[in-house]
Order: C-alpha cells, then sequence, then structure tokens
C-alpha cells in the first residue's frame, strides 16, 4: 500500500510541476510533441504526411493556357485578324460592346444565314438605336486562343463598318489587360 501510495505521489508531483516546467521552456514540449506525432510504428505502412509543410493558402496557379497579344494601332484600338466559324475576318477588340458585334456581309461569309424577321432587337449603339438580330458563332478564335458558342449581334452593314469582339468572347476568357500598348489575352 505504501508503494502504491508513493507512486501516486510522484505522478501528482510530476504532473503538477508540467505548467512550471513548460513555462520556463516550452522548446522541450515542442519537440517532444513533434517526435510523438513523428514518430513512426514498425507495422505501420501507412504513407507518413508532414503537416507542417503544408502551406495554409494555396499558391495561386499560374496561367497555363494559351496566349494572345495584341498591339495597339496608331489610334490606340486593338485590332487584329480573327476566324469565326473558320473564316478569316478583321475586327477590333472592344470592351465597352457587350456581344460580339458583327456585320451582315460577315454574317454571311462566317455562314450564318439570317432573314429580314430576325432583326427585330433594339440595340443602342453610339449612333443611335437600331434592329438587330441574335446570333451564335459556333467558333471565335485569335491566334492559339479558341472559344466555342459565342453569342453575336449582327447589325446592317451601314450601321457596322468594323466587327466588334466584345464581352461574349472576352468574358469567357481567363484573363485579359492591358499594359504598355498592348492587349494580352490568356485562355
Amino acid at each position: 500500500m505504501l508503494r502504491k501510495l508513493l507512486i501516486l505521489s510522484v505522478f501528482a508531483g510530476a504532473s503538477a510541476s508540467i505548467p512550471v516546467v513548460y513555462q520556463s521552456n516550452p522548446e522541450v514540449f515542442e519537440h517532444l510533441l513533434k517526435t510523438a506525432v513523428t514518430a513512426k510504428p514498425e507495422a505501420d505502412t501507412q504513407p507518413q504526411i508532414n503537416l507542417a509543410s503544408v502551406p495554409e493558402k494555396p499558391a495561386a496557379p499560374l496561367p497555363t493556357g494559351r496566349k494572345v497579344v495584341v498591339a495597339a494601332d496608331g489610334r490606340g484600338h486593338f485590332s487584329s485578324t480573327f476566324k469565326l466559324n473558320g473564316r478569316q475576318i478583321d475586327g477590333m477588340i472592344d470592351t465597352g460592346a457587350t456581344l460580339v458585334a458583327i456585320n451582315s456581309s460577315t454574317a454571311r461569309r462566317i455562314g450564318l444565314s439570317l432573314n429580314a424577321s430576325d432583326f427585330s432587337r433594339e440595340v443602342s449603339t453610339a449612333n443611335g438605336t437600331i434592329k438587330a438580330a441574335v446570333a451564335m458563332i459556333d467558333r471565335l478564335q485569335i491566334g492559339s486562343i479558341t472559344v466555342n458558342d459565342v453569342q453575336a449581334m449582327v447589325l446592317d452593314d451601314r450601321a457596322l463598318q468594323t466587327n466588334l469582339i466584345g464581352m461574349s468572347f472576352l468574358s469567357r476568357l481567363g484573363k485579359y489587360q492591358v499594359e504598355n500598348g498592348t492587349l494580352l489575352l490568356v485562355q
């Protein structure tokens, strides 16, 4: 009985001294905890995971897709050659245009068949309100970037002389950015 009492008093004394020892030397306890956590049992075949190597916040992924750089022309516009449904057309990238806007002749060249009754939507342009038709471009390409099923507006040739590549295309990219007279497009 005396032996049990002696063992109990040693445990009680040791337990009472743990907070005092921790406050005076916390590195010892951190080392003991790390050793206990990373100790691998002999029969354990599970791979060991070092939790200390896991970052708190995952790193942002770098753009790994396709990139195209368009230089500004003399007026500061980003004009380039595009392929709409496999046909080459000239156009201007316009972040102020909600949709891709093409004229009637371009629509015919890329295989869109529209009737006069399709021009039922009213569209506000810099030159006023006009009638337009909604269409879907199967594939729009610039350089190595391809976007499928792009919504577009078709306007009369007199209302739109330059095809505009608007936000219905740009918003489907991973990134677009203007810097030092160039426009970077990243898919």
